[in-house]
């Protein structure tokens, strides 16, 4: 069984979080992607963009906080 590692690239929220090189799984291109960030998570979403043909782009659609 092979796994097959997606590039991808964020659009939107917070500057830091997009120069980091990033990939995930083909299968959770579908997925929103959460990444922590301070006292909070970034979501982001795959609406179906690639750039070069290879590189997804996921969109910020919002943050929530971390529960204490």
């Amino acid at each position: 069984m092979s796994v097959t590692q997606v590039k991808i690239a964020l659009s939107g929220g917070p500057a830091e979080l997009a120069a980091t090189e990033r990939s995930v799984l083909a299968s959770e291109l579908d997925r929103t992607l959460k990444i922590r960030h301070g006292a909070g998570y970034e979501h982001f979403v795959h609406g179906g963009e690639f750039r070069a043909g290879e590189i997804a782009v996921f969109r910020w659609s919002h943050r929530t906080k971390i529960a204490e």
